[in-house]
């Protein structure tokens, strides 16, 4: 494993499925909390945040993670955490990421919009600079706070439209919060030129998926690995090559999955799907991209030949331009050569 490791480190990446505040490392974390000790249940201790970040359950995760985005009050706090976020990213060799982010917990926070976009759009051309790190952004709904969410989320979107804004997304719990209801802001959304890639099938059944599809027009699905559990939709989704956004160890962590040995990666690939490899929330799950290639390639028995090909997956799911596709995966193959 010591030298797939290497050679996963070394793989350039596209991460699909990343989210804004959950990839807060837990010194930014802990540096936040210490600024608003005593008005928040976020521990200061980065040693003290492995315990608060074990969840017992999907609703517990949202529960401590709507109390980190709580720990970000201003636009100074907005740029800090998307430029670490970057750094961690470009460190794994990623180099290109679209960002979820959820503006709607920001600007009720009391962040005004204007600024909040400021600051990411900001970062991002740091990113660039710094990291050589191509940044998109894709403003999802927190499905928990309801349709008021989601015409704030489309307002900002269409009103503030940041350069790197590509894409439109549905987040949060799945449970108690049905898919079709969300249908007007997905298409309005489309019909401004944003990409739909709203989460589904994670914590519920197939029809979740089969819902985001047919009623939000998804062209990727975030998580989505119920569908292993249907055999007429997994054809559709392998028929038309819809990316599956697939995130092993946050599914074991918000227990949507018992145990990884248990976790569906390998039927989703055996029936031809488009899966790519992702991490959610990194810290809070106790991970990182790399850490989810090393899961995918236990799970899978892939090689290097079948990691390159899940990175080639990412960048074919991607939303970004045909020659920063060629690009990327050129980088790819060169890797897997001078890797023999």
């Amino acid at each position: 494993m010591t030298d797939l490791t290497t050679f996963i480190a070394g793989l350039p990446k596209v991460e699909l499925h990343v989210h804004h505040v959950g990839s807060a490392s837990p010194r930014i974390v802990a540096e936040l909390a210490a600024r608003h000790e005593g008005r928040t249940p976020v521990p200061a201790d980065p040693a003290a945040l492995v315990d608060y970040f074990e969840f017992r359950d999907f609703a517990h995760f949202v529960e401590v993670y709507l109390s980190v985005v709580d720990l970000i009050r201003d636009p100074e706090d907005v740029w800090l955490l998307t430029h670490e976020v970057a750094r961690e990213l470009a460190r794994q060799q990623v180099r290109y990421a679209e960002l979820t982010i959820t503006p709607y917990s920001h600007v009720r926070r009391g962040i005004p919009a204007p600024a909040f976009c400021e600051a990411i759009e900001d970062a991002r051309k740091r990113a660039l600079d710094d990291f050589g790190l191509d940044l998109r952004w894709c403003f999802d709904i927190p499905g928990e706070a309801g349709l008021p969410a989601a015409e704030e989320t489309l307002r900002i979107a269409l009103e503030e439209r940041p350069d790197g804004l590509i894409s439109f997304g549905l987040g949060g719990p799945e449970i108690g919060v049905p898919r079709p209801q969300f249908r007007p802001y997905f298409d309005q959304a489309r019909a401004a030129g944003l990409r739909s890639v709203p989460h589904a099938g994670e914590t519920t059944g197939p029809q979740t998926v089969w819902d985001a599809l047919r009623e939000l027009g998804a062209e990727r699905i975030g998580h989505g690995i119920s569908a292993a559990q249907d055999p007429e939709l997994l054809a559709y989704l392998a028929e038309r090559q819809i990316g599956m956004e697939i995130c092993p160890t946050s599914n074991v962590r918000t227990r949507a999955v018992a145990s990884l040995d248990e976790h569906p990666l390998p039927r989703l690939v055996e029936a031809g799907l488009l899966v790519t490899i992702n991490s959610d929330d990194p810290p809070m799950f106790g991970t990182t991209l790399n850490d989810e290639y090393a899961v995918a390639a236990r799970l899978l028995g892939a090689g290097p030949q079948g990691l390159a090909g899940l990175a080639r997956n990412a960048v074919t799911a991607s939303f970004l331009d045909p020659a920063g596709k060629q690009r990327i995966t050129a980088e790819i193959d060169a890797h897997l050569a001078a890797a023999g």
